[in-house]
This record gives structure tokens, C-alpha cells and sequence, in this order.
């Protein structure tokens, strides 16, 4: 491995150079070398002032995440004591600037006496996206150099700014045009011979500090939810104002570890690390060479395969988009329109972005036109016999190479590619509805999909802004086949005694975005009938209705027809509890012989989102997921599972999982207890070792 540090001396100036691809994460490795440039650098007479770069990349994009609670975060020099060494330093220190200067990067040029940077450097301190404040004097400096409201701005907002924003501010002391490094070392030979000034020794004068402190702590407190990373951050910057700088990076630090010891912060660190893990599939070769997709094909222009299509248009990929009836492709071409108009009137498109999007599609009535498309998705019925129809077309019409998907939710992916003559080329690309708008997609691995079908997916999904999940094949791949456990125990609790209400509110309480059966009026109750219908037909079995299958043999389908669990007035969404529901669930417990018992919200959590974390052991254990943090990204970006919980793999390790086989265990023993209550083996294991998913 080179070194993390390059040195050299340019007249009277030392340029320390950080060298640790891609982004001069400040690791233990890089610290120490940085220290040891310093160390040779003040012992050199020759050298008067001194110049610390980074890449044209990043200057450094701070901390290294991954060294987080293991024993390297605390190994000498930690960043603070490299900060304080670096200011210390008898020398000018000129930092040189150019793209990411982010959290502990940025603390690190805060640190020096000098910044100078291309226009265009960002400069920020994101650690609130991670549930965390600056921790290494950042909250104390950057109101000494460019004021209090705009470092509480940044600080509580985590979003980077551009170097040039800052010219002509403390913080920015030259904004450099040619080379970086050629003018940091005229600049740094500029004030070789002037007196020091440090940021430390810089006061905040605000004469209006408190005022405005005051109205900022009601609009972050309502606007921080659950997190207390946003308040946290605001109180060490008020700091700055009233306090010694000492003092102050002494409580930045008390709050600083304070966060990471709190479930939100482990939630988002969770997070950021599982976004990433993602991307890394087991058994496909790095490097893997892609199939290039300049042109797509969608089948379907309903509102799945609009949103579709939508994706690849704000790409700036063509999509042939094909319908059966012209008036099915009026109408959805009228939808795409429609949508990306209402973005232009809210000002996130120019009206001529408009029409080069919808310049783009290529409608058309007929296979024909997909003979020179590289990738074609397919989102119409869920019926396997009319998936048949289209696959063996496509495999007749398509060029060789083609890469042909499927939208399929459920179906699958291996039985589809049984209807072509090239099942390598056949992959699952499932996305959410509304397409365009939902982050999240399936990549569904068939048993003959081609290595570089599948790496050209997963790249795909980044080109559309995607954050993609692979899947094995089963029914409902991650997550569906999740939700139906996640259904059926919210299906349970309502057989018991509660009321679609009360399950509802006690989950959006926990923080769901929507409970089960709001999430099922408005997806349409219809689908799940469909399904249990086909599943009951494929195991040659007689259909056991449940509740839900009552409410669509009345014609309640959800908010599409006005009435589901819950009714809905005309033009509106807003839930409103039924009698005609509580009637029929009623009529249901009688004809089962169902005495209704009182229900706590904690019960309702419990068992819905337990059955959630134990089928995701057994998907886990299948290997239809490679590792427990997809499923939580799963959860995260396609069900509306909070945010600060960190998906339901890392809530059930926070709860601990001998608590969870325990509560399993309870549900399990019930009088007419579902099988599916047995605590999966993965799941009993490693409660067993005293191991965790992540």
C-alpha cells in the first residue's frame, strides 16, 4: 500500500499532499501521516509556511465511518489532537481546497490558519445525516468564521455549500482560479512572515445571537421529529456564542458522544453503511463488464409503466413505450405529461425540459418497434399465462443481448424465463409504485441470470437514481413475501378483538409511515384477493376466506372505489372508520366462534413487526437475501418502515433477539396458532450465541 501522505518542499513552502483514495477519509493511517509531515515540516528551517492539500476529488470528505467504535476511532492522533497540532503548529498553515471538504475534512481546514479553495469546492459538515453533531471542533469554529446563523444553518442542515459562497469571509481567505497547489504556495509564501491569527482566539459577535438562537430552537424542534442529532447540533453552536472556545469544544464532545450512543444515530449509521453494503453482490466478480443500455423498452403505460418510463426519461435514456389500444397509450402519455407539468409549475423543471423528457418516448401499438432496444421491462397483469404470451414474443422480436425484464411483484422470475430461449438474459426488475417517485428496487436474481445481466441492472438502478436491493426468487421476493407475514399478523390482531383503527394508529405511532390497512386501501385490496386466490389455485386447495376477501366480495376495494377497511369521501383520502367494516368483522369472529379481547398497541407492534423480523430470518437464511441490512433497506425505502428504527433486522438487535424468540415463542403456543409464529431457526441461533443480524 503507498503512502497516505506525500511531502515536498517548493522554496520555502512544505506541501503536505493526502494521497488515500477515493475521498482522504482521515483513517488512523492518514492521521499519523499527516502528524509526521507536520512533525518534519516545523523541524525544517528552510520551510517557512505550509501548504496541506488533498485530490482534485477531495480535499478530505472526513472521518472514516467504518472505523466508528472499533478501537482505530481512538488511536493517536485522534482527529482532535491532529486538529489542535495542526493550529498549533509555529508555521502558516494554508489549507488548499478542492471538491468534498466535508465533516472531519472540513473541521481539518478550520483547524488551519489559511484557506484557500477552487470555486467550486464544497465545504459542509453532514454528520447530522448520520445522526451525530461535528465532533471534532467544528461546531465551535465555523460560528467564528462566517457567523452564527449561517454555521447554525449548515451545522443543522448537513447540506455542503460551494467555496465561492464564502469568499471574501474568514473562511475562505482566496479563491483560487488556475492550479491549486501553484497558488496555495504563492499565497502561503504571502504570509510567511505574518503574525499567526487562529480561529480559536476568533470571538462570535451577534448582537442579536439570542434572539435568534430562541426562534431557532422552535423551528428545529419541530422540524427534527424524532432525531435529536438537529437540537443537539444547535446548542453546541450556541455555545460559540456565550462560551470560552475550550469550554465549548468540551460540551461539542459531551454531545458529540452522547449521539452515538443514541438508537438514532445507530439507525442512520446502520443505514449509510447498508446503502452501500447493497451494492456489493457475493459471487459476481468486480468489475464485471456491463451491457450497454441505450435504449429501452416498457410494456404497459398504465401508471406502473409510466412511472417506469419516467425514470429512464429523467436519465435522458429513450423508452419505446407500447400499449395494446391507442387509447390506453393517449392516456398514459397524458399522465407522463401531466406529471412532469405539475413538476415544471412547481419551478423543478423548465418548460423545455418538459418537452425534451416527452421528446424522448417513442410510443407504440406493436412488438416490432422493441427489434433495437438493449433492455425491456414489462409491466402489465400479474397472470403468469400473460407473462408467457409477452416473454415468448419478446424473445422472438428482441436482438440478441436484450436484456429482458420483468416488473412481476410476485411471480416467478426462473418460470418466466422458461418462456425464452435465453433464460441468462432473463432478469426481475421490481419496482415500487409510483415508480418515479419510490427509491427502491428489486433486483430479482434468476437461477440462469448472467452475471453481467445482473451487474448491468444493479448499475442501472444507480443511473436512475435507484437504491437497489438484490433478490433471490420466491413468492414476493424480499419484500412482499415479508408484507403477507406483516398482513397477516395485523389480520390476526383484527380476528382477536382490535379494529383496523387501532392497529393502524398504534403502528404510525411506532413511526410507520402508514399501518396496514390504510397501506391496503390504497394500494387496492383487489391485489392481495388476486393473489390469494392464485396461490390457493396453485396448491390445488379451497380458498379459506379471511376478512379482507369479505370486504371485496362487497365490492370494497379500497380508495379507488371509495371504500376498503375504511370509507373515503369523494376526492379526498382521509380515512373514516366504517360501521359497515366493524360489522363485518363482527359477523366474521361470530361465524368463527371468535370471543373479541382487548388488545394493547404494544401487542399490536409486537407481533406485526416481529413477524416481519422473523420472515426476514428465514429469507436471510434461504439466501434470498444475501445480508440482514438489505432487507432493512428493503423495508426502509419500499414500506415506509421509520427511518430511526433502522429497518426491522436492526430494530429486532436493538430489542435484543432473545426477546424476540421469547415473544415469538408466546404467539407460537396460542390455542390455533399459525405455524408461521415458530421462531425461525437463524433467528433462534443466533439468539442462542448471543450474536445479532448486523
Amino acid at each position: 500500500m503507498s503512502e497516505p501522505v506525500s511531502y515536498e518542499v517548493r522554496g520555502p513552502v512544505a506541501v503536505i499532499t493526502m494521497d488515500r483514495p477515493p475521498v482522504n477519509s482521515l483513517g488512523a493511517a492518514l492521521r499519523t501521516g499527516i502528524a509526521n509531515a507536520f512533525d518534519r515540516a516545523s523541524a525544517d528551517a528552510n520551510v517557512k509556511a505550509i501548504v496541506l492539500a488533498g485530490s482534485a476529488r477531495a480535499f478530505s470528505a472526513g472521518a472514516d465511518v467504518t472505523e466508528f467504535g472499533t478501537p482505530l476511532a481512538a488511536r493517536e492522533p485522534n482527529l482532535r489532537v491532529l486538529i489542535d497540532l495542526v493550529e498549533k503548529t509555529a508555521k502558516p498553515v494554508v489549507a488548499a481546497i478542492a471538491g468534498q471538504c466535508l465533516g472531519g475534512g472540513f473541521e481539518l481546514a478550520m483547524g488551519c490558519h489559511y484557506r484557500v479553495a477552487l470555486a467550486d469546492a464544497q465545504l459542509g459538515l453532514p454528520e447530522v445525516k448520520i445522526g451525530l453533531l461535528p465532533g471534532a471542533t467544528g461546531t465551535q469554529r465555523l460560528p467564528r468564521l462566517i457567523g452564527l446563523e449561517a454555521a447554525l444553518n449548515m451545522c443543522v442542515s448537513g447540506n455542503p455549500v460551494k467555496a465561492e459562497a464564502f469568499a471574501g469571509t474568514p473562511l475562505i481567505d482566496q479563491i483560487i482560479s488556475g492550479n491549486l497547489v501553484d497558488g496555495a504556495v504563492l499565497f502561503a509564501t504571502g504570509v510567511a512572515d505574518k503574525p499567526i491569527q487562529r480561529v480559536r482566539d476568533r470571538k462570535v459577535k451577534d448582537p442579536q445571537g439570542e434572539a435568534f438562537l430562541q426562534f431557532a430552537r422552535n423551528t428545529v424542534g419541530a422540524m427534527a421529529g424524532p432525531f435529536p442529532a438537529p437540537m443537539k447540533c444547535l446548542e453546541a453552536v450556541a455555545h460559540a456564542l456565550t462560551k470560552p472556545f475550550d469550554e465549548g469544544v468540551k460540551l461539542e464532545r459531551e454531545g458529540f458522544m452522547a449521539l452515538m450512543q443514541s438508537p438514532e444515530s445507530r439507525a442512520l449509521r446502520h443505514v449509510f453503511a447498508a446503502e452501500r453494503a447493497a451494492a456489493k453482490i457475493p459471487g459476481l466478480p468486480e468489475g464485471t463488464a456491463l451491457r450497454e443500455i441505450k435504449r429501452v423498452g416498457v410494456i404497459g403505460a398504465g401508471t406502473m409503466g409510466g412511472g417506469i418510463t419516467m425514470n429512464f426519461l429523467n436519465a435522458g435514456i429513450p423508452v419505446v413505450l407500447l400499449e395494446m389500444k391507442q387509447e390506453a397509450l393517449d392516456k398514459g402519455l397524458g399522465t407522463i405529461r401531466r406529471n412532469y407539468e405539475n413538476s415544471a409549475k412547481k419551478g423543478k423543471l423548465k418548460a423545455e425540459q418538459v418537452e425534451q423528457r416527452m421528446g424522448l418516448i417513442t410510443p407504440t401499438l406493436t412488438y416490432d418497434a422493441f427489434k433495437d432496444v438493449d433492455l425491456v421491462i414489462e409491466a402489465v397483469f400479474e397472470n403468469m399465462d400473460v407473462k408467457e404470451q409477452v416473454f415468448r414474443t419478446l424473445d422472438e422480436v428482441c436482438k440478441p443481448g436484450a436484456i429482458l425484464a420483468s416488473n412481476t411483484s410476485y411471480l416467478n422470475i426462473d418460470r418466466i424465463a422458461t418462456f425464452t430461449k435465453r433464460p441468462a438474459d432473463v432478469i426481475g426488475l421490481h419496482f415500487f409504485s409510483p415508480a418515479n417517485v419510490m427509491r427502491l428496487l428489486e433486483v430479482v436474481r434468476g437461477a440462469q441470470t448472467a452475471p453481467d445481466v445482473l451487474a448491468t441492472g444493479m448499475a442501472l438502478a444507480k443511473t436512475i437514481k435507484k437504491i437497489a436491493v438484490v433478490s433471490g426468487v420466491c413468492d414476493g421476493f424480499i419484500g412482499n413475501r415479508m408484507l403477507a407475514r406483516y398482513g397477516a399478523a395485523a389480520q390476526g390482531l383484527i380476528n382477536a378483538g382490535a379494529l383496523p383503527q387501532q392497529v393502524d394508529g398504534a403502528l404510525q405511532k411506532f413511526g410507520l409511515a402508514m399501518g396496514p390497512f390504510r397501506m391496503g386501501d390504497l394500494a387496492g385490496l383487489d391485489i392481495g384477493w388476486a393473489t390469494r386466490k392464485r396461490k390457493a389455485a396453485e396448491a390445488g386447495v379451497e380458498m379459506k376466506p379471511i376478512i379482507a376477501d369479505k370486504l371485496c366480495e362487497a365490492g370494497r376495494f379500497g380508495q379507488k372505489t371509495g371504500a376498503g377497511w375504511y370509507r373515503y369521501e369523494a376526492g379526498k383520502r382521509d380515512p373514516i372508520p366504517d360501521p359497515v367494516t366493524e360489522q363485518l368483522i363482527a359477523d366474521y369472529r361470530a361465524a368463527a366462534g371468535i370471543t373479541p379481547r382487548k388488545i394493547s398497541d404494544e401487542e399490536v407492534v409486537e407481533r406485526c413487526i416481529y413477524a416481519l423480523v422473523n420472515e426476514g430470518a428465514r429469507i436471510l437464511d434461504e439466501g434470498i437475501a444475501a445480508r440482514a441490512s438489505d432487507i432493512d433497506i428493503v423495508y426502509l425505502n419500499g414500506y415506509g418502515f421509520p427511518l430511526h428504527r433502522g429497518g426491522p433486522m436492526l430494530y429486532a438487535d436493538m430489542v435484543g433477539l432473545p426477546n424476540v424468540v421469547r415473544a415469538l415463542r408466546r404467539f407460537a403456543a396460542e390455542p390455533g396458532a399459525d405455524a408461521s409464529w415458530a421462531p425461525a431457526p437463524l433467528l433462534v441461533k443466533l439468539a442462542e450465541e448471543g450474536k445479532t443480524f448486523n
